[in-house]
């Protein structure tokens, strides 16, 4: 049975490139009828703390990548690294470095001087047997280091195809630190063989350090898993993707109001394609389609825009009640917004926004108008919209039109505007834009009858006398911004 991991350490948000290789790891699992593990690499003790693990388990939820088995962590598996790197040590495949980090320091230090790349000179393996008899009498730490053996190391990638290595590259790496808790390689290959992990999925950043985890697997003589290393994601600017380029956690989407199946579509689509020109695709089908070969080799690219469009697409696709639900908590977050006193206005709005935002967050900031008097006209659109003295004579005329209604709602309010601007000899957007931001402040957004109709017609009332009174005398481009206005 294919058995697959995500892997991440808890020192921080679960960022885009996690959540990618997430991704394709459960779509492989759930592609193969295997299973989806979690394993937390928090071996880190300065740096792992609980809030990022209830941050990544609830990200990944969210997202709706349920892991299959317990989460394993590996700070509760300390005594089986140094149980096996001990093994090691017993068998001549490892050795005690007795190294200070001041020494580590100088030979980097020589490395630079020279211009090559670092490679640890095997000091602690050319000791003589007196100076570690000195070492140990004074108790000096030490660490165990991996004696690297001759020859190449050869995997096929499922993504690049064969990778050779040449092991006189790969220095003896550091199994077990001075304090006793492993490092990255042992305690990674150690778990993933008890874990029973068949396949590798990971960037391609650590392609430098399969040779090292295949020669542990071959020390313990074990069968290593097989590998596919994702190619890394850059940002707009061709550059690795990070925070310079705003959002990039998975807490940050959903602040910003993604939707966590636009999210999984849009990742699962960096990177690897079904085939086809397809861009909106569920999770069922993507899992019926998904193969780890049709990943690309080359980075990709974060394209913001793209992932905004899919996201407006899937809130398209939500009934009213659905995208009701979703956005409450961001109005909710608003000083302006009471649940008890608006809920039923914003049933009204949500069908006349649903086509027009991006994001959910977009919804109350394009709305508010609906449910506070506070807010400002658009300069903009007070320079454009007032040029002409006569939108004040047909406001007025609109405004005594609407008092002397009977009956108010979207019809009689578009036959009064309409109307209007006929009698007035004018187009019936001459009166239509300004009457928009009177009434909302804003030059865009939903059908002023819909927003009419909503508002109701005590509040249309309300609004244009008080425009009619703080505008009065406005000389768009010259007079400096109303005073009145709020």
């Amino acid at each position: 049975m294919v058995r697959v991991r995500f892997a991440p350490s808890p020192t921080g948000a679960l960022h885009v490139g996690g959540i990618r290789t997430a991704l394709y790891n459960y779509l492989f699992a759930r592609n193969k009828g295997g299973r989806f593990l979690l394993r937390i690499e928090d071996t880190d003790v300065e740096r792992s703390k609980k809030e990022w693990i209830d941050v990544i388990t609830e990200g990944l939820r969210w997202l709706g990548l349920e892991w299959d088995e317990d989460i394993v962590f590996q700070s509760k598996r300390l005594g089986v690294y140094q149980e096996h790197a001990m093994k090691l040590l017993e068998e001549g495949k490892a050795y005690y470095c007795y190294c200070t980090e001041e020494e580590i320091q100088e030979h980097k230090e020589i490395a630079r001087t020279l211009k090559k790349p670092f490679k640890y000179p095997r000091t602690c393996l050319k000791r003589s047997k007196e100076e570690i008899e000195a070492f140990e009498r004074e108790k000096r730490p030490k660490a165990i280091r991996f004696k690297v053996p001759e020859g190449k190391t050869v995997f096929n990638d499922l993504i690049h195809g064969e990778i050779e290595f040449d092991n006189s590259e790969v220095e003896d790496f550091v199994l077990l630190k001075q304090n006793g808790f492993p490092t990255y390689q042992t305690a990674v290959v150690i778990d993933d063989h008890f874990m029973e992990i068949t396949h590798v999925i990971r960037g391609d950043d650590h392609i430098a350090n399969t040779p090292k985890q295949i020669l542990l697997y071959r020390a313990f003589g074990w069968e290593p898993p097989e590998f596919a290393h994702l190619p890394m994601i850059l940002g707009p600017d061709k550059k690795r993707l990070s925070k310079r380029h705003g959002a990039t956690s998975v807490t940050q989407f959903r602040e910003e109001g993604f939707l966590p199946e636009a999210i999984f579509n849009f990742l699962a689509l960096l990177g690897w394609s079904p085939g086809d020109n397809r861009e909106i695709i569920s999770k069922e089908e993507m899992i019926k389609v998904f193969d780890i070969k049709n990943v690309n080799k080359r980075a990709c690219v974060f394209d913001i825009n793209k992932l905004l469009w899919m996201n407006s697409e899937y809130i398209k696709k939500l009934n009213d009640e659905e995208l009701l639900e979703k956005i409450l908590p961001f109005y909710e977050k608003t000083d302006w917004f009471k649940v008890e006193e608006h809920i039923d206005v914003l049933r009204k709005i949500v069908p006349l926004f649903k086509t027009r935002v991006k994001t959910l967050r977009e919804l109350p900031e394009f709305s508010n108008y609906f449910f506070t008097r506070n807010y400002r006209y658009e300069r903009k659109g007070l320079d454009k919209h007032f040029v002409d003295p006569r939108v004040f004579e047909i406001l007025e005329e609109i405004l005594s039109e609407i008092i002397s209604l009977k009956d108010f709602d979207k019809e009689s309010a578009e036959r009064v505007v309409r109307e209007k601007a006929k009698q007035n000899n004018v187009k019936a957007a001459f009166i239509i834009h300004p009457l928009r931001l009177v009434l909302t402040g804003k030059t865009v957004g939903p059908g002023l009858f819909d927003i009419m109709d909503v508002l109701g017609k005590d509040e249309v009332i309300f609004r244009i006398k008080r425009a009619l009174k703080e505008l009065r005398g406005f000389v768009p481009g010259k007079t400096a911004y109303p005073e009145g206005t709020i």
